[in-house]
């Protein structure tokens, strides 16, 4: 299995999701941004929405730069939704 780091993702975020069950890449690949964005939530209220959008540019092993507006905007609306 990948350490997290190898999807281009910064050691804080990598012992964040350590902290919400997700410990490798293949783990935050196979649940998705979204389910892990929603489990950070729920243990760090502060999390944003940047964060939903840099872990589905690692998922999709591009930059943030690259997400288009489309799936910006789904990310976001769904991000809008979570009532934690």
């Amino acid at each position: 299995m990948a350490a997290l780091t190898t999807l281009k993702l910064g050691k804080t975020m990598e012992k964040k999701l350590h902290s919400v069950g997700i410990c490798s890449a293949e783990e935050l690949m196979e649940i998705g941004s979204r389910e892990a964005v929603f489990r950070l939530k729920v243990q760090y209220p502060n999390t944003c929405v940047v964060i939903l959008y840099h872990l589905e540019a690692a998922i999709r092993d591009v930059e943030i730069k690259q997400l288009d507006a489309a799936v910006k905007e789904d990310l976001k609306a769904y991000f809008k939704q979570l009532q934690i």
